[in-house]
């Protein structure tokens, strides 16, 4: 297995805090982690029947057992334990005693946010990024193949065929996760959902139209894609607001962490069918919105990301805020570049000058070719090159 980019901010708010959470979808190797990184602490998971029935009816009794610390995984298991553990740290609160793992859901984070608060740390770890699948030595040469195998750990590193990987994912998601956080009790319509979602990766998110397509209430849909944030199946990413003196579009797009489920969930079958497929380019966006998106969370950075939409139709896929910066961001699923491409952009430098002067603007193309080159004050970017870009800082 490969060694993490989180690993080095797990170790680092183990040094500050009595207990570090670390969440994120399941079989994005954070078991796997916390053996690498904490070796030298016992592991054990409330996974294994006997060890909730030992958490639950004498929990007690179970933290004694591990009283010089622990990871403990699968915590979303048995949410009570928190309130114990806040005891415990609250007398003895050595930095790094616990690390607990869970498949985050609404109850975790319920758990997390009123019984810790001050006591952990926390991490999020996503499924790999582009420089992580690198060190698998797998083939990324093509952008099609990339985003058809999507980012999870286990297809590389036990080199499980990627229908068979995704077949087994969704049915332990939908059978499992989802019954345990909603009591789905229509398993059939959800599925439906989750395709309908998948099919509107990088797309505004509109209650009404989706409740329609699907004849379900607004209020099941939102609860639905609560559930879909809450498991990092898909997030939201806010529109940008300022007072611009020209109206905003104020609703939000939903992006999938993973373009390997999008697929699998649209029925694409192959790479050269992804190439040619209608929604490739907002695939190919959602995977740059997502490659950003890892980098920043596994280095433990807010992602102060958003999108930039006026009811002009002026567009521009994603602007990282920090500080006085901003880096503006255009994706393309075009292999060869063209002023088009980029028009956005440079309309957008201009556009902010003149009202936000105070603002330092960086402008990004990314795009599915091959060569980097400048234009217009625009760096062009090809997909093979994101994991060599700073997007730490929107200074670089």
């Amino acid at each position: 297995m490969i060694k993490r980019v989180a690993e080095a901010k797990l170790l680092e708010l183990c040094k500050y805090f009595p207990i570090v959470t670390l969440t994120g979808p399941r079989q994005s190797g954070k078991t796997t982690l916390c053996r690498m990184a904490l070796e030298h602490k016992p592991y054990v998971s409330l996974e294994a029947p006997d060890v909730l029935e030992f958490a639950s009816e004498d929990t007690r009794g179970f933290i004694k057992k591990y009283k010089s610390g622990a990871v403990i995984d699968e915590v979303q298991r048995f949410p009570p334990l928190l309130s114990y553990l806040q005891v415990e740290v609250d007398e003895q609160p050595e930095p790094g005693r616990f690390v607990l793992t869970g498949s985050s859901n609404l109850n975790l984070l319920q758990s997390v946010s009123q019984s810790l608060a001050g006591r952990t740390g926390l991490l999020e770890l996503l499924p790999c990024s582009q420089a992580e699948l690198r060190l698998f030595k797998t083939d990324l040469s093509d952008i099609f193949s990339t985003m058809y195998s999507g980012c999870y750990p286990a297809i590389y590193d036990r080199n499980i065929p990627v229908p068979d990987w995704y077949s087994a994912y969704v049915g332990t998601y939908v059978e499992r996760d989802v019954r345990q956080i909603l009591n789905v009790s229509d398993i059939s319509s959800f599925r439906a959902f989750l395709k309908l979602m998948a099919g509107r990766t990088g797309q505004l998110l509109n209650f009404s139209q989706i409740g329609s397509d699907l004849g379900l209430s607004h209020n099941t849909v939102k609860a639905w894609v609560s559930v879909l944030e809450s498991s990092y199946i898909a997030f939201r990413m806010q529109p940008f607001f300022r007072n611009l003196n020209t109206r905003l579009i104020k609703t939000p797009k939903m992006h999938f962490y993973d373009t390997g489920l999008v697929c699998f969930m649209l029925g694409i079958e192959s790479p050269d069918q992804l190439a040619t497929h209608p929604l490739r380019g907002a695939i190919f966006e959602s995977w740059a919105v997502s490659e950003i998106l890892k980098t920043r969370i596994h280095l433990g950075l807010r992602p102060h990301m958003v999108f930039y939409r006026d009811q002009k139709g002026n567009e521009v896929d994603l602007l990282i805020e920090t500080g006085s910066s901003i880096t503006a961001v255009e994706i393309k699923s075009g292999q060869t570049v063209n002023k088009d491409m980029y028009r956005k952009l440079v309309w957008l430098e201009e556009f902010m000058r003149k009202r936000l002067p105070h603002l330092s603007m960086n402008m990004k193309l990314v795009y599915s070719g091959n060569s980097s080159q400048t234009r217009n004050n625009v760096e062009i970017i090809p997909w093979s090159g994101m994991d060599r870009v700073n997007w730490a800082s929107t200074g670089d």
